[in-house]
């Protein structure tokens, strides 16, 4: 973190703005979307978040001069760290096609220029993505202008992450986010954890873990790699902890389970408990499934339980990786807990039976009654700072999820009831020519899609691609024929308008929204705020309504708060009030008090028909691989800090591959020997990679791991969870390629 520090510059002021991260009179993180503990700690940041603040707080710039020494032919040729490196963008740029330069553009003719590119389209051939990093405030604007522009094609990061969440905690528990808050693990007596890398993804959690391994509570963990960070914690505001007793055993078991194992898992721990149910009546002791709930609470439970009892150990076993005994071992601390509490990442989602997985660990939750009282409960860990936020301010393309009637009256217009499409789609329209423009409300397309070979050369073909932004990154380079660069300020920055300094509001991955107010002034005096180029856009490309204030609601975002207010009362209502109350407001989820919004108003157990999480592409062994991408504790999403991986002992490269030693003495590799991975499916489509160099690590026989985004040219496209879109990036069918 001190490399960052001083390599950034500006180092003692950004040490002197971390004591602010997190903090309510301070800026909420810029990079993942933990909860914020009230009252917080002396130091509310991770090592992650700190290097996000560092990098948003850079000394670097970069202006005219700096694109007009460089092309863009020139900077395609520069690594991704390279292009975030360089700098904070200070003015607005569009691209030159006679010179391969972009060159400064006034925000004036930049936003006349782009209305009169939107005019001349059919709404439906534009994109209109969100990266989960956009406020409350910007996203619900960004929302609005789409659907006045006549459009749902509004697809956001979540798209590439916990759709899978959001399709199926809705049939499960009629809600779409997860029910534990902080408050929760204080009173928890079991903590599963499936398909997350917490030290990683979610450092700040360690806090909570920390003091329930202090109680004794089991914190048992599933996952194909070995992730050190999370087995041992050494807590930064324990002195005691750093100077005398030192890092404390956070795991009390780690399983070692197949890539897409999970459902596997989760039905031999159901059928465990089913059995020993069976039991214990049979004999008159206590129930071990929660009778009083299920039949108060539930529907589909005699379903349900025939088809987990129809599964098979010899099955089980096979498809999970795990023998029987360690998943009994599970189902005996889950089965003596009182609450128990889930918490998953992306190791559950992105598979073809993403959906599928996270109904069946909501239906095994609902066995025991742990949905809705202390202690117990779902926890998705969302990615970006205000991923849940924008979702909640109706950044959807699903027509269904966003209030349109009440939009109709508030705005007098008709909004789009076709749906949207989604960032899958979005990127079948790019390579079939039937998009014409993408307009990126933060975000690195080009290199977190799936399909780069094919989705590159077409996304050239766009007729214009608008990217709001704070630092250079691929997005920028591979760009269509029209192109502009719109810098933003950060959040970091004080956003100065006609009625002074402004707030902005993010929501966490508990539903709790947070006040953060920027501290540091603005890297350029030309920067505007995403609410400002928003509108500023909106402006220029739609036609006046006079219900709709721009303007006005650039002078004072409280005023962008009422509207949201006025939007969804139930969720939002006196927001700018309950805003400001120290800790933020928990935003309503009827399922955290077993008010199940559902189809039959009641939770839904599912029925696990399958135990593949990738029915239709099956890794059978021999020279094929399930291949996991992943994330180094260098790197937040595409933006990567630094080439080592301190938590994994890999360093020097990101051109890697990790390895079984077994599957690597069967394959006549060594440590070090540079590889190249083909897809191992037949489509019509060839994807390598090749110059991977091989890491001999801990994961199970026929399996491999690699680093995101580098090698996402290995995914296909329509490799996604069935029912949700979610690139499948957990487990991709690969081929080694010997030499390349």
């Amino acid at each position: 973190m001190q490399e960052v520090l001083r390599r950034e510059g500006n180092a003692v002021s950004t040490a002197l703005a971390l004591t602010q991260q997190n903090k309510h009179d301070g800026f909420v993180c810029v990079s993942c979307a933990w909860a914020k503990s009230h009252p917080p700690h002396v130091a509310e940041f991770c090592e992650n978040g700190a290097k996000a603040t560092a990098w948003d707080l850079t000394s670097r710039r970069i202006g005219a001069d700096f694109f007009a020494r460089h092309s863009v032919a020139q900077l395609e040729a520069m690594s991704d760290y390279a292009l975030e490196e360089a700098g904070r963008l200070t003015e607005p740029m569009r691209w030159n096609p006679a010179s391969d330069h972009y060159e400064p553009v006034s925000w004036e003719e930049a936003f006349g220029h782009i209305g009169t590119e939107l005019k001349a389209m059919e709404p439906n051939q534009v994109v209109f993505y969100t990266s989960g990093r956009a406020s409350n405030e910007a996203a619900y604007m960004w929302q609005l202008m789409a659907r006045l522009y006549g459009t749902n094609n509004l697809p956001d990061s979540s798209n590439m992450c916990h759709e899978s969440t959001s399709v199926a905690l809705p049939m499960s528990l009629g809600a779409p986010v997860g029910t534990v808050t902080l408050e929760d693990f204080e009173h928890t007596d079991c903590i599963l954890i499936f398909g997350q890398n917490t030290a990683v993804n979610a450092p700040r959690m360690l806090h909570q873990l920390d003091e329930a391994a202090k109680r004794d509570v089991p914190i048992i963990n599933f996952n194909p790699l070995r992730e050190r960070g999370l087995e041992r914690f050494t807590n930064p505001q324990s002195p005691r902890q750093l100077l005398v007793t030192g890092s404390r055993q956070i795991l009390t078991a780690d399983h070692r389970l197949l890539p897409g194992g999970d459902m596997a898992v989760l039905v031999g721990i159901a059928k465990l408990l089913l059995e020993w149910d069976d039991e214990a009546r049979a004999a008159g002791r206590p129930a071990v499934l929660d009778w009083p709930f299920i039949e108060a609470h539930t529907h589909g439970f005699e379903d349900f339980a025939e088809l987990v009892r129809g599964h098979g150990w010899d099955e089980i076993e096979r498809l999970s990786g795990l023998p029987r005994a360690e998943i009994e071992g599970t189902a005996r601390s889950y089965a003596r807990a009182k609450a128990t509490m889930a918490v998953y990442g992306m190791g559950l989602t992105q598979h073809r039976a993403g959906v599928q997985t996270v109904r069946m660990l909501a239906s095994l939750l609902l066995m025991r009654g742990n949905i809705g009282r202390p202690g117990a409960g779902i926890c998705p860990v969302r990615g970006h700072s205000n991923v849940q936020g924008q979702r909640a301010v109706y950044v959807t393309e699903k027509p269904e999820l966003a209030p349109l009637d009440t939009m109709a009256e508030m705005y007098a217009f008709e909004p789009p009831r076709l749906k949207g499409m989604d960032v899958v789609e979005s990127a079948q329209a790019v390579i079939d020519g039937r998009a014409r423009a993408v307009l990126q409300l933060g975000g690195n397309l080009v290199r977190s899609l799936p399909e780069r070979g094919l989705l590159e050369p077409a996304w050239r073909q766009l007729k214009l691609t608008v990217m709001i932004t704070t630092k250079l990154n691929r997005s920028h380079l591979v760009h269509g024929q029209v192109a502009y660069l719109l810098p933003c300020l950060s959040r970091i920055e004080i956003d100065r308008q006609a009625s002074g300094p402004q707030i902005v509001s993010m929501e966490d991955s508990t539903s709790v929204i947070h006040p953060s107010r920027g501290i540091r002034e603005p890297a350029s005096r030309a920067l505007l705020s995403e609410p400002a180029i928003i509108a500023g856009l909106a402006q220029a490309m739609l036609p006046p309504n006079p219900r709709v204030d721009w303007r006005g609601w650039v002078a004072d975002y409280a005023r962008v708060r009422d509207e949201i207010a006025r939007t969804h009362t139930e969720w939002y209502a006196d927001y700018n009030r309950r805003l400001m109350q120290p800790g933020g407001f928990l935003r309503p989820n009827p399922a955290r008090k077993r008010d199940w919004r559902t189809v039959t108003g009641r939770a839904q157990f599912s029925r696990p028909e399958s135990l593949f999480a990738n029915p239709d592409v099956r890794i059978s062994g021999g020279d094929v691989l399930a291949l996991m991408t992943v994330r180094s504790n260098d790197q937040f999403n595409t933006t990567v800090y630094g080439t080592d991986d301190r938590f994994r002992g890999i360093n020097g490269s990101r051109d890697i591959v990790m390895l079984n030693a077994a599957d690597m003495k069967r394959l006549g590799l060594k440590a070090g020997d540079t590889i190249g991975l083909e897809t191992a499916v037949d489509d019509g489509v060839e994807r390598r990679v090749s110059g991977l160099r091989v890491v001999p690590f801990e994961l199970p026989v026929g399996c491999a791991a690699g680093y995101f985004p580098e090698l996402n040219p290995l995914l296909p496209l329509w490799h996604h969870a069935l029912e949700a879109h979610v690139p499948a990036a957990k487990s991709i069918p690969v081929r080694v390629l010997m030499g390349s």
